[in-house]
């Protein structure tokens, strides 16, 4: 249950929202055949000299009693550079049960570093407190996504294209995204439904998936707005949907 409730908020990441002063959008988290396992809420604020992204995820049903009451929130603060959000700051809390997690990322782009805060309780006693320096890049995995609709300006030419994010730790930095071909374009119209503006798919090297390559499809609004995410093919568990409300 815990390697299913980490693919869901591989979905929820790559949830791509243009850029605007305050959007809110919600997501319905659908499992294979039992239905709804998550619910989670997106809100991103910008001005024209800085942003804050802030994605929640909460377990429901038969998912929560599981998961130990499994809650995720993750927080993306920093500045914006030619009209593109540029990570200072990325925060990822986990809680289940009596355990709780804090990973705090901090960039410095004048000496190109990261430094990485990582905190965990059990039972409201700090038991690990580290400090480790990371790879650097201007994006984390919040605003890698969110700024997919100004990386990509052709929506309609096939290409694969990498990225490298903080917090993508698992797959060493780097993230590929590829826009399909009229061909594949089938495919993902019959996976997402056809009332995508743009399809996208993002290649994710994680050891929960069945094949060398996790297979997250993408189906993105004419607003920028990912209208359906499908993570495909999880180890014994099948796809995990999120499909927005």
């Amino acid at each position: 249950m815990k390697k299913i409730l980490r693919s869901i908020l591989l979905v929820l990441v790559m949830l791509n929202i243009i850029q605007a002063k305050t959007i809110t959008v919600d997501y319905l988290v659908e499992f294979g055949v039992v239905g709804e396992i998550g619910v989670a809420n997106a809100v991103l604020t910008q001005n024209e000299n800085s942003y804050e992204i802030d994605i929640k995820l909460e377990a429901t049903g038969i998912a929560k009693t599981l998961s130990g009451g499994r809650e995720e929130r993750h927080v993306s603060t920093g500045h914006i550079e030619n009209g593109i959000m540029v990570s200072d700051m990325y925060q990822v809390i986990k809680s289940s049960g009596s355990k709780t997690t804090n990973k705090v990322y901090r960039i410095d782009h004048v000496n190109k570093t990261v430094t990485k805060e990582y905190q965990r309780w059990k039972r409201g006693v700090k038991v690990k407190d580290t400090n480790t320096t990371e790879s650097y890049s201007k994006d984390d995995l919040l605003t890698l996504y969110f700024n997919l609709n100004s990386y990509v300006p052709n929506k309609k030419q096939s290409q694969d294209l990498l990225f490298t994010a903080i917090g993508a730790e698992k797959q060493n930095g780097s993230v590929t995204i590829h826009i399909p071909n009229s061909s594949e374009l089938v495919e993902y119209k019959d996976i997402l439904g056809k009332d995508g503006a743009w399809y996208a798919q993002a290649i994710i090297n994680q050891d929960i998936f069945s094949s060398d390559k996790g297979e997250l499809f993408l189906s993105i609004g004419e607003d920028g707005i990912t209208k359906k995410a499908v993570l495909k093919d999880l180890i014994f568990f099948g796809d995990i949907r999120a499909i927005r409300l």
